[in-house]
């Protein structure tokens, strides 16, 4: 299984947002398309809806890939909001 991560910009991405930018999904119907036949598992666990919210450390598997969503990097001498 291939393994990829993606960086979070903000607190949250909605799965068929993540499929479109990791390139897992051509377009954002093929991503609806996917999470709808039931090929999409978030956390080991077969995911319909299709805004489901993916956080920091939670895992998104299709097709033979796994994508580990990590939280957004602060720049150097910058503290995490609160």
């Amino acid at each position: 299984m291939r393994l990829m991560d993606f960086e979070l910009r903000g607190d949250y991405v909605t799965l068929d947002t993540l499929l479109k930018a990791t390139g897992l999904a051509g377009s954002g119907g093929q991503a609806k398309a996917m999470i709808a036949d039931a090929m999409v598992e978030v956390d080991g666990r077969t995911e319909l809806r299709k805004t489901c919210k993916i956080r920091a450390g939670q895992t998104v598997a299709v097709q033979g890939t796994r994508v580990r969503v990590t939280a957004p990097a602060t720049a150097p001498g910058v503290s995490p909001k609160r």
